[in-house]
Formats: C-alpha cells, structure tokens, sequence
C-alpha cells in the first residue's frame, strides 16, 4: 500500500509537526486563560512571563533628588554685607564649592547631595569668619541660615607701642628707686639687660644730677670729709674752715666723676655708663665680668667698647683737683694716684654688684613687651 511505502524519515518529520502545533495550541490556551483571571480578579498579581521581562528591562534607578543651602549675611547690627565669601566644605573635595553673596547679602548653593555632611563658612575683608554647625541635608531639603552675623573690625587684643625714649624713661625712672638697704642709692646698675634700651643724653644727665645730689650721697661727703679731716689730708688746716674745705674738695671730686664719667663722655661717646648685671653662668664668668667693666662699656649699640667715659671721668676729676687742692698737694703723682684709687673704688663695686648687692637691694621690676 500507498501508506506504508512512506520512508522513516517522513514519518519522523509528520510527529514533528503535530508536536509544534499542539505545544502552540496549549501555550495560547494558557495565555488567555491567564488574560480571563487578570480580568476577573484584579489583586492577584498575575502576568505574563514575557510581560515582566519587559517591564524590569525599561525599568531604571533615579538618583535621589538634591538639596539647597540659602541664607543671607549680615553684620552684629544686621546691616546686609553684600560680596561675603561662602564656602561649603564636606569630607569629600568634589562636594565642596564656593559662591559670593550678593550686593543683597544672600547667596544660594544648589545640587547638594543628600546624606553628606557639610559645614559652611562665611567670611569677608575685616571680619571675624562665621561656621555653622555640621548639616546633613535629606532630599530636596531646602535649609536656610538665617543666623549669620559676622563681626566687623574686632580684634583680640590692643598693642601700645612705646617709643625707645619713652621705655628708657621709664626704666630709669625704676633704676631711681633701688637701694642698698632700701637707703643708699644703687642707680648704675641694670638688673634686666635683656629689655633695656640706651639712655638718652637727657636721660644721663638725669641720672647723673639724680646720684650727685642725693642726700644720701652728700651724707657720704660729709662723713669722707671727716675722715679726711681726721687725718689731715689734704693739707688744709683744722678747725670748722678746714674742714668746711675738705667737704668743698671732696664733692667738688665726686660730683665732677659723676657728671663728667656719667653723663658728658658717655653722651659725646654714645656709651651707657650703667653696670649691667650677669647674674648667671659661673662664678670665674661673672667675676670675669665684674672686673672688665672698670675698662669694658656697653655702648649705645649694643656693643662692647673700651670704656672711655668711666677711665675719662676718673682722671678727668683726679686732674680738677689740682684746681682746688693746696699747692703741697699739687703733683703729678697725686693725679694719677686719686686715678688709681677711684678706679679701684669702681672695681670693686662692679665686683659687689655682682655677687652682693643684688641681694641687698629692693627694686621694681620692669617688664617690656
């Protein structure tokens, strides 16, 4: 027969096509059985397979919406300040950006990602700067500063700046006041080096007028005048007139030291004739210095010079005697002599100034800023 001539192979080929057809018959079958129930209940979240792949494949995640940051800023009296730098700082560089604030004192930052804390700063020529609070903005935040109030003109702290003259005035005016027992004058000593500053020639005529006629240093007059007259020198005669000589002699002697070697050489030489105090290092280092002061200044540069003013003030005096002096007592010798000992006399208070005398003197203490 017909039929059961046909080859293997097209048998297989006939199963083929009724298996496609009745798997296309039952798959259109669900899909509308699928459409009924979608329509008749509409909770049940039914849908096609093909359906869904579409909707998740056109379906995309937006980025959540950004947050503003205004404000307006105004001086300590509210007064808008236009022009005003604002800056928005974050941990991240690429959040962080900076806008000026307007002629009408208000600035506005936009595209500010939610959940990024940022602080703000504001900030203009002669004002304090003004930081708020650390912010973390939610989206589409909008966050208003309405507190900002910068400072103008303040500042921490008011500086005086004295002049060198008036600094000098002023430590001198200190140095007046040390005493050796709070009685004898000690007002050629600096006790603070450091801070002090040259004296004016005003200033060392002063101090030098100030020393010469002390009570107490014409007290000291008196009493040498007396020594002398107890042992005849110079040879003036006894008696209230002898005596009244030795005193005119003995001051005329220490008060022209005084003024010549304290104020008129060291004024033409620029040189301080104050003792300035060591007080620390070793006992050699401040005898050492001790004794050099007798031929070492402090020059008004800062520098140490050959003391002219000191040894010049010394023979210059020891020389004016030969003026007053009786003319037994006139020589040579005698010059240099009183030279030698008024220069052994200024040695040796150097070396008292240095290791005693600061113990024994009261003086105030002189802070320059």
């Amino acid at each position: 027969m017909k039929g059961r001539g046909q080859s293997p192979k097209a048998s297989q080929v006939c199963r083929a096509t009724v298996a496609i057809a009745a798997f296309a018959i039952s798959s259109a079958s669900s899909l509308c059985l699928a459409q009924d129930l979608a329509q008749a209940s509409p909770v049940l979240p039914i849908a096609a397979p093909t359906l869904l792949l579409t909707k998740a494949a056109s379906t995309k995640t937006s980025p959540p919406a950004s947050a503003v940051v205004n404000g307006t800023v105004t001086d300590s009296t509210g007064a808008l300040i236009p022009g005003a730098r604002v800056e928005i700082d974050s941990l991240t560089p690429q959040d962080s950006r900076t806008v000026q604030a307007g002629n009408d004192g208000t600035f506005q930052l936009t595209a500010l990602k939610p959940g990024v804390t940022y602080v703000v700063h504001v900030g203009t020529e002669g004002a304090a700067p003004w930081t708020s609070d650390p912010i973390i903005l939610q989206p589409e935040q909008i966050v208003t500063l309405n507190n900002i109030r910068l400072k103008l003109g303040t500042t921490d702290s008011i500086t005086v700046v004295a002049s060198r003259s008036d600094v000098a005035t002023a430590q001198v005016q200190l140095e007046t006041q040390q005493r050796v027992f709070g009685v004898l004058p000690n007002f050629y000593t600096v006790y603070d080096g450091a801070h002090t500053v040259p004296l004016t020639a005003k200033l060392k005529f002063q101090l030098a007028t100030r020393t010469a006629f002390n009570p107490v240093t014409i007290a000291g007059v008196a009493f040498m005048a007396g020594v002398k007259q107890a042992s005849r020198t110079p040879n003036y005669q006894l008696g209230a007139k002898g005596y009244g000589e030795r005193f005119g002699s003995t001051a005329a002697t220490g008060i022209s030291d005084i003024m010549i070697g304290g104020a008129v050489l060291p004024s033409l030489l620029h040189q301080d004739p104050r003792y300035f105090y060591q007080g620390t290092g070793s006992t050699r280092s401040r005898l050492l210095h001790a004794l050099s002061a007798a031929v070492v200044a402090h020059g008004d540069n800062g520098r140490s010079q050959f003391n002219a003013s000191s040894i010049g003030g010394d023979l210059a005096a020891s020389g004016l005697q030969m003026a007053y002096y009786p003319q037994s007592n006139r020589s040579v010798s005698v010059v240099f002599g009183q030279f030698a000992v008024a220069t052994a006399e200024r040695t040796l208070n150097s070396v008292l100034q240095e290791f005693l005398f600061p113990r024994l003197t009261s003086r105030a203490k002189f802070h320059a800023e």
